[in-house]
């Protein structure tokens, strides 16, 4: 492996980190029109699957394309919709109790729910290091989460807190389940076809609270759509598959750890969103803990 293989692939992630930590700003500035939670994932999906489903198609003509079986595409179709439909329609909730900043710092509790998860369903021991990377991920959190308790500083933390936490443990079952599936048939021909299966649920949702009625908004919201569609959707998730594939799940979990850092920069100069020493603080135990569960003590 080449240095500039390897570093173009850390570069690779690194962009796909400052991609997806766009993804609450842009969140927040469409509900400023009151725009829906299904309704504004539904645009997101909506817009990006023509992309999706034009890379499905190539991938797929490829003289190396590897054929399905059933059991490959319930796989890729289950994983898409927890990882993509629900995880994301749980993540869209929760932005309309909370800021920002504190989503990307609650959602990073999911390395920590993949390490639990490996070592119930797996049996994968947990060293003393990732024990010690447990407590600092969430005496972090704690931290990050005090410094908002204030009234006025939220619109409900209780429920906001909820529903991204349970976006990340749902997240983390999908990062778990397609550890087998993905190497078999490749990363980005698994991003397509499940981000399609992610989108026939999300538009059955919408058609059922209402009617699929997404058409009537100010244009800002179908800009901030388009935007989220390839700038926060298609971009990372190919961006990122393919800097895995060149560094390793393990590395590029280290690289993605500075989305929050990103997200608490871009929500205070965009968003207006009040940042305190303690918070900082309780971000930089998150990323120290995050870093320490992925590392696996190789140089």
């Amino acid at each position: 492996m080449s240095k500039t293989y390897y570093w173009l692939g850390a570069a690779m992630v690194f962009v796909a980190a400052f991609c997806f930590a766009l993804k609450g700003i842009f969140i927040k500035l469409a509900y400023r029109y009151e725009i829906d939670t299904i309704s504004l994932l539904t645009l997101r999906m909506g817009l990006s699957f023509p992309i999706y489903a034009f890379f499905a198609f190539r991938l797929t003509a490829q003289e190396t394309n590897i054929r399905f079986t059933l059991k490959d595409w319930l796989w890729v179709a289950g994983l898409g919709i927890t990882g993509y439909y629900f995880s994301s329609y749980f993540n869209f909730l929760a932005f309309n109790y909370i800021s920002a900043g504190l989503e990307r710092i609650l959602l990073f509790t999911y390395p920590t729910f993949v390490l639990v998860i490996n070592a119930i369903f797996r049996k994968k021991r947990v060293t003393k290091l990732q024990m010690v990377a447990l407590g600092l991920t969430y005496f972090g959190i704690l931290l990050a989460f005090l410094q908002n308790i204030e009234p006025g500083q939220q619109k409900n933390l209780i429920l906001g807190a909820f529903w991204v936490t349970l976006s990340g443990l749902v997240y983390a079952f999908y990062l778990v389940g397609g550890d087998k599936i993905i190497p078999k048939v490749g990363s980005q021909k698994f991003t397509s076809y499940a981000m399609i299966a992610a989108t026939i649920p999300t538009i059955l949702h919408c058609y059922a609270v209402n009617g699929l009625d997404i058409w009537h908004y100010p244009p800002q919201v179908y800009w901030i759509g388009i935007t989220m569609a390839i700038v926060v959707t298609v971009l990372p998730t190919f961006a990122l598959a393919e800097g895995i594939k060149r560094v390793g799940a393990g590395n590029a979990s280290i690289i993605a750890s500075i989305g929050p850092i990103f997200t608490i920069f871009l929500a205070t100069t965009i968003l207006d969103e009040q940042i305190t020493a303690l918070q900082i603080f309780g971000t930089l135990l998150v990323l120290v803990g995050v870093f320490l569960i992925s590392w696996k003590g190789k140089k």
